[in-house]
């Protein structure tokens, strides 16, 4: 794996990293002298932050299930220049804390304040959003899920106003949104490598403590994405499962899908992703 960039110092804006994969991904490149700027969903999730990598150039904060927040976010990334990566880390999870007792199909849909589905909302609009917002940077990396093989294509009842809710499989949809995100961004701007990752399923805070996959392995592939220097990290529109090629949905190739999602986000946000 590559170290980073020669002979300079990368900058990288890493998405939902007070904790878990973000933080890690932080402490990594942080450790390799690049300039790491956090994100964290309200004050007290950013002291920890700060307090966890005291090395972070900044930590911004905004509860990314909100439009206004999601732009309060971008505004303040932007402040300081372009990144030359941004890492889409951000999500929400499909688990009920331990011991909830309360199955997939009983957990209701939480709604935001602008009346979308929290979940979709802080998946894949928020990526959408702040790609679309803050200044293009040089590379891009979207996490992702395996779960997504076994989501449904047809993105019809995006945000399950319709369907009986179901958290699991509503997850595993947004996680194939984030790569129609990923790819469609790919095709529109071929000069910024694109591309996804998916960390596997591991032992963090959204993961759950009973996860099988290597915990130390799940944050390097998007580490290296970001700063290295290796030919294989400059190129675009992949799915990665240590910096390997990941097992896909057939659909996630489709540009009509692609476009559908990203012409989707558009609508329900007011935000356009600029050519």
């Amino acid at each position: 794996m590559g170290s980073g960039y020669v002979g300079r110092m990368a900058r990288v804006f890493i998405t939902g990293s007070a904790d878990g994969l973000g933080l890690m991904t932080g402490r990594l490149l942080a450790g390799q002298g690049h300039e790491v700027v956090l994100h964290a969903r309200n004050e007290p999730r950013a002291a920890d932050a700060r307090a966890a990598l005291p090395e972070a150039a900044a930590v911004v904060t905004g509860d990314v299930s909100e439009l206004a927040e999601m732009r309060h976010v971008a505004d303040q990334a932007n402040a300081d220049g372009r990144f030359d990566a941004v890492i889409h880390n951000v999500g929400l999870g499909h688990r009920q804390p331990s011991g909830a007792g309360i199955g997939y199909r009983e957990q209701q849909r939480a709604g935001t304040g602008d009346g979308l589905s929290r979940m979709w909302a802080v998946n894949v609009l928020a990526p959408y959003a702040l790609t679309a917002l803050m200044e293009r940077p040089g590379r891009l990396i979207y996490l992702t899920s395996g779960l997504h093989l076994g989501a449904d294509s047809s993105l019809r009842d995006v945000q399950w106003e319709k369907r009986p809710w179901n958290a699991l499989e509503a997850y595993s949809e947004t996680k194939l949104h984030d790569l129609l995100l990923a790819f469609g961004v790919a095709r529109r701007w071929p000069d910024v490598p694109s591309n996804a990752v998916s960390p596997g399923w591991v032992a963090t805070r959204m993961g759950g403590p009973g996860a099988t996959d290597d915990l130390d392995l799940a944050h390097r592939t998007q580490a290296w994405l970001a700063v290295s220097d290796d030919p294989d990290a400059l190129e675009t529109g992949r799915d990665l499962y240590h910096q390997r090629p990941a097992d896909e949905h057939p659909d996630i190739r489709d540009p009509r899908l692609q476009d559908r999602l990203l012409d989707y986000c558009r609508e329900v946000s007011g935000i356009e992703l600029k050519p």
